[in-house]
């Protein structure tokens, strides 16, 4: 489906989802010329749809463009599955926080990025840049790691065949030592980002898998590196997601898998807690 003969190929649900994901990709207002610039759109093209959008409610109109209305945050907050792990995770995500008073974050990967669930921050805590909602390339944060570490090899082949671009002088780019990072992650059930994502900041994470040692999503605590006693951090962060999981996992909304998965990860997660 078109708009008109003369515009590019793109049908109406890819062009309005075009201009959401650049005005979701700024704080502020983005302009109608500068939004038909980002989407290569007419200019005409864009302010029709986003007219259209603004009486809907998936944007807004200010002094100097648009913005993302509050009906996005509506229908948001109407995804089950993810209110449902944010609502489950939410008083594990506060325990962490009251033995760190630095960030805790839950997320889940999407394609080659993590997308924040949940953030839960106090006015000591490093004022890191993320936001619920907001995405971050996987291979250069905690959570990242943590989920890819246990996902399937072709989850990581995306990743890594994407590209491991670098954010600061610590990220891992070579592939062959991103992949043997992820065989560490997996040993220990824990993951560190040590200032590899932003500079002088400093993560630990681990994720919450399902019953067939899939990961579903990751906890992570992240603060100013001089301040992290990973060690410590990491044995509370790793105790938290196993003991998530099993919530997770024993919810029936979330169990729908197989006996025999079921009964052979019960196993791998009493080994992994050192339970006879």
């Amino acid at each position: 489906m078109r708009v008109n003969g003369h515009d590019d190929d793109r049908s109406v649900i890819g062009r309005v989802m075009a201009i959401l994901d650049e005005v979701a990709a700024e704080p502020g207002e983005v302009g109608l010329s500068e939004l038909a610039r980002r989407t290569g759109l007419k200019k005409a093209t864009v302010h029709r749809l986003a007219t259209e959008l603004v009486e809907r409610r998936l944007l807004d109109r200010g002094a100097y463009g648009y913005r993302l209305g509050f009906r996005t945050f509506e229908l948001g907050h109407r995804v089950q599955v993810s209110r449902l792990l944010r609502n489950l995770a939410l008083p594990y995500m506060e325990d962490l926080y009251e033995i760190s008073h630095e960030i805790v974050q839950l997320a889940v990967l999407d394609g080659t990025d993590i997308v924040y669930l949940e953030k839960l921050t106090g006015h000591r805590s490093y004022q890191a840049p993320s936001a619920v909602g907001e995405r971050f390339p996987a291979h250069c944060s905690g959570i990242g790691k943590a989920i890819l570490a246990f996902s399937p090899d072709a989850v990581v082949e995306r990743v890594v065949t994407a590209g491991l671009p670098r954010r600061t002088p610590r990220t891992i780019t070579d592939p062959d030592l991103f992949r043997k990072e992820l065989v560490r992650v997996r040993d220990s059930g824990v993951a560190y980002d040590r200032e590899e994502g932003h500079p002088e900041v400093s993560c630990v994470a681990a994720p919450i898998l399902n019953l067939e040692g899939l990961p579903i999503v990751a906890l992570s605590i992240t603060g100013p590196s001089y301040r992290m006693g990973l060690p410590r951090l990491a044995a509370a962060v790793r105790a938290t997601a196993l003991a998530l999981a099993r919530v997770v996992n024993g919810h029936p909304t979330l169990q729908a898998l197989p006996r025999r998965h079921r009964q052979r990860a019960e196993e791998a997660l009493r080994a992994r807690t050192g339970e006879d």
